[in-house]
C-alpha cells in the first residue's frame, strides 16, 4: 500500500473512533450522508477533483489566487489540535463559485480573501463541540452545521498584495468583540466587517451575529456530509 495512502487511512481512522457517540442522537438520522466513504483512500494519480464526490470541488482548483490558512490542519486552532489530514478547502459547487464572485468583486476593489475553514467532516465537529459546547460558537453535532453540510466558510479580507487586514479580533475569538453587533471598533475595522459582509450577501451568504469571518450560503439546502478528502498531489 502507498506511505501517503496508508497515513490518510489512518488519520480516517481515527476521526470515526468517536463517531457511535455523533450518531447515538437519533436526531441525526433526518440528515442523510452524502459521499461514498470510500472516497477517503483513493489512486494516487487522480487529480484533486477527482477525488471528490459528486457536487463538490476543491475551491483552489476553481480559483487559485484564494489564499488558504486552513486553520484545522494545523494546531493554531482553538482545540490546539490537528483536525484535518492536509489544509484544502472544498466546498459544494454552487457554493464554491458563488466565492468566486465575491472574490472577484473585492480585487476590482483592491481587495483580497483569506479562508480559514470551508467543508468541516461531521466527526471533525463533535470534537469541536466537546471542547466548546457552546451554540453560540459551535454548532451541535446533532443537528450539524453548515460546514458540514459544505455551505459555510470562513474567511478574512486581504489587502492587495495578500496580507490579512485588521477586523478587530483573530479568528474563532469567542467574545462580544468578534460579534457584528459591536461596533466599538475602529472605523476602518468596522468599515472592513461592513464590506466583507456586503460582498458575501450580494452573492447569497448569510453571516451569524457573533462571528464576523462566518458566512453560510442559503440559496440551496444540502445534507450532511462526513467524507474526508485525500491529500496526494496537493
Amino acid at each position: 500500500m502507498n506511505v501517503q495512502v496508508f497515513k490518510i487511512l489512518v488519520f480516517g481512522i481515527a476521526l470515526y473512533i468517536g463517531r457511535p457517540t455523533i450518531y447515538a442522537d437519533e436526531s441525526i438520522t433526518r440528515f442523510p450522508v452524502s459521499g461514498p466513504l470510500q472516497s477517503m483512500v483513493l489512486e494516487k494519480d487522480m487529480t484533486p477533483n477527482d477525488t471528490l464526490p459528486r457536487g463538490w470541488i476543491d475551491m483552489q482548483v476553481l480559483d487559485s489566487d484564494v489564499q488558504l490558512d486552513i486553520r484545522y490542519a494545523t494546531p493554531n486552532n482553538f482545540v490546539n489540535e490537528v483536525l484535518y489530514p492536509c489544509g484544502r478547502c472544498i466546498l459544494r459547487e454552487q457554493v464554491a463559485k458563488a466565492l468566486e464572485s465575491v472574490h472577484a468583486s473585492l480585487r476590482e476593489q483592491g481587495f483580497g480573501i483569506k479562508v480559514f475553514d470551508c467543508y468541516r467532516p461531521l466527526p471533525v465537529q463533535q470534537k469541536l463541540w466537546n471542547k466548546v459546547p457552546d451554540a453560540r460558537y459551535v454548532t451541535p453535532p446533532a443537528k450539524g452545521s453548515m460546514h458540514n453540510r459544505g455551505a459555510a466558510v470562513d474567511l478574512t479580507l486581504t489587502d492587495a498584495k495578500g496580507n490579512p487586514l485588521d477586523m478587530g479580533t483573530g479568528y474563532d475569538f469567542f467574545g462580544e468583540e468578534a460579534y457584528h453587533t459591536y461596533t466599538d471598533l475602529p472605523e476602518e475595522v468596522l468599515q472592513m466587517r461592513a464590506l466583507l459582509r456586503k460582498e458575501m450577501e450580494e452573492q447569497g451568504f448569510k453571516h451569524i451575529r457573533t462571528e464576523w469571518w462566518h458566512y453560510s450560503f442559503q440559496e440551496q439546502q444540502y445534507d450532511l456530509a462526513d467524507f474526508l478528502w485525500p491529500c496526494d498531489g496537493i
